[in-house]
This record gives C-alpha cells, sequence and structure tokens, in this order.
C-alpha cells in the first residue's frame, strides 16, 4: 500500500494537499459504503470523499475505522448540505459530520450547492470559522457558479482550496475552470467518467486500445494530465477501485489530449439538482 500512496501525485491549494485519484462515494449505501471505502484504503487510496446529503457519513466513517489506516494518511472531505447554511446551523452539522465520520475534523470542508434562500454573507463567515478552529483544515465549494463564485470570495477572509465540480471529456467547463484558476483553486472532478458514458465513446475506445488501457483510465488520465484537477471517480467494485488508481504510468500524446478535449457537446451535464441549481455558467 505505501508503494501506491507514494505513486498518487497531490494537488496543493491554499495549504491543503489533495490527492489527485479519490474515491467518490456518491448513491454508496450501508455494507457496500463501508466495504469499498475500507478495500479503497487497504489497496492504496489516500482520498475519500463524501457529504452530508450522501446520508452515507456514518459508513464513510466505520469504512475509515475498519481499513486501520492511520488518520493523518488520509484526505478525508466532506459537504455541507445547501439546508445547513447559515451560522448556526451550518457550524451544528460540521460537528455532527466529525461525530458521523469519528474524526476531529475533515480535511477540506465544502459547500456543496448555493442555497438562493440563504445569503452567503450568513454562510461564509460560519465557514471560515470552523476552519480557524480546526474543525476543517481547508475549505472550498462546489457547483458555485462564476459570479457566486466571486461572491463568495468577496465574504471569505479564510482562501478556498477548490471547487468541486461536474467534469468530463463531454462537458465544457472552460470558463469556470478559468476563475477558478484565477483564484488559485483546485479543481476537483466528480462524475470524471461522465456516468460511465465514456466506456462507450468511440474515441475515447480507439485511444485507450492503442494505449492498452480501459476507456476509465484513458479519461481519468485526461484529467491528470491537467495540472490543476483531481478526479474522485465512483465504484461499488475492488477491481474498478485497482483499475482507477493505475493512471500514473501512461501519458497521452499531445493528439490524444486534443481529441478527448474535442468530444464536448452540448447536453452534456449530468447532475442537476431541481431545488439547487444554479443557472450554470
Amino acid at each position: 500500500m505505501a508503494l501506491l500512496q507514494q505513486a498518487i501525485p497531490h494537488v496543493v491549494r491554499a495549504g491543503a494537499s489533495i490527492p489527485r485519484i479519490g474515491l467518490g462515494t456518491w448513491q454508496l449505501r450501508g455494507e457496500t459504503c463501508v466495504f469499498v471505502v475500507e478495500q479503497a484504503l487497504r489497496r492504496g487510496y489516500t482520498h475519500i470523499d463524501t457529504a452530508q446529503g450522501y446520508g452515507n457519513e456514518t459508513e464513510v466513517g466505520e469504512g475509515l475505522a475498519s481499513a486501520g489506516v492511520p488518520r493523518q494518511s488520509v484526505f478525508l472531505t466532506t459537504k455541507v448540505r445547501p439546508d445547513n447554511m447559515g451560522e448556526r446551523a451550518l457550524r451544528a452539522s460540521v460537528e455532527e459530520s466529525l461525530r458521523k465520520l469519528r474524526t476531529d475534523h475533515v480535511d477540506l470542508l465544502l459547500l456543496h450547492w448555493p442555497n438562493p434562500e440563504i445569503p452567503l454573507r450568513q454562510t461564509i463567515p460560519a465557514l471560515n470559522a470552523v476552519k480557524r478552529e480546526g474543525l476543517a483544515r481547508a475549505i472550498g465549494l462546489s457547483n458555485f457558479t462564476m459570479a457566486l463564485l466571486d461572491e463568495a470570495w468577496s465574504l471569505t477572509e479564510e482562501p478556498f482550496a477548490a471547487e468541486q465540480i461536474e467534469l468530463h471529456p463531454f462537458l465544457d467547463q472552460r470558463r469556470i475552470r478559468a476563475a477558478l484558476a484565477s483564484r488559485d483553486m483546485a479543481v476537483i472532478a466528480y462524475c470524471p467518467l461522465a456516468l460511465g458514458a465514456t466506456a462507450g465513446d468511440p474515441a475515447i475506445g480507439r485511444i485507450a486500445q492503442a494505449h492498452r488501457r480501459t476507456p476509465a483510465q484513458v479519461s481519468l488520465r485526461w484529467l491528470m494530465q491537467q495540472p490543476d484537477v483531481v478526479a474522485i471517480p465512483k465504484t461499488s467494485k475492488v477491481d474498478r477501485l485497482v483499475e482507477n488508481l493505475a493512471v500514473f504510468d501512461f501519458e497521452l500524446s499531445a493528439d490524444d489530449m486534443a481529441a478527448m478535449a474535442a468530444l464536448t457537446r452540448p447536453g452534456s451535464r449530468l447532475v442537476n439538482e431541481p431545488q439547487w441549481v444554479p443557472q450554470w455558467d
């Protein structure tokens, strides 16, 4: 396991050293979630991503405990539900998350979705406070548009380390990525395999065949060759855990990278939460 841990590069932003491949746990539930988190950590993963809204923080905490990996060797992210934004609710929800996760801090705390009903001026100071008190080592955002990103930055006294956004070869996210780069924030890509759609794309398939890799590995490698990006693919299968981590021992050519970048197409966004979804950039 130590060799695999050493092989995973990190993105460093605002004092947070974020392993570039992590395990996403969206939709993982119950004993499956416990097992997958435990197996991921035992097989070399050092980055686990969860959220209050996933309803699995307790199971993630159990998996962390079962794996027997030192807490300091794991980069742990959770996210605050939109209805827990605001001064008092945010802090109470973070304390509850820490109890469920069986830890005294998370390494990265994100605001999961913007909430139009609760002004950011009530939320960002509370986010700053939990960081200053050590409940979160770093803070950031998720699913914020460029305008909301600007507003959040105008209100914060602590730098944001990252924003989590949907990112895969089919979705054009150049505008928000440029805005994040201008703030020196990392990009954490969720749905990096487009919920499995990359496996059926002919262009990705041809590149994968040329490199004797899977389409998933090629898609993740495409992200890894973009220096500001972290990816958190989700899987419930142990063999896929191993596959998704094995992306640091080959390289895509410039032509491969250009071919992947050319796959963007309209209507390719996969995740929309009707109650919270903003007007996307």
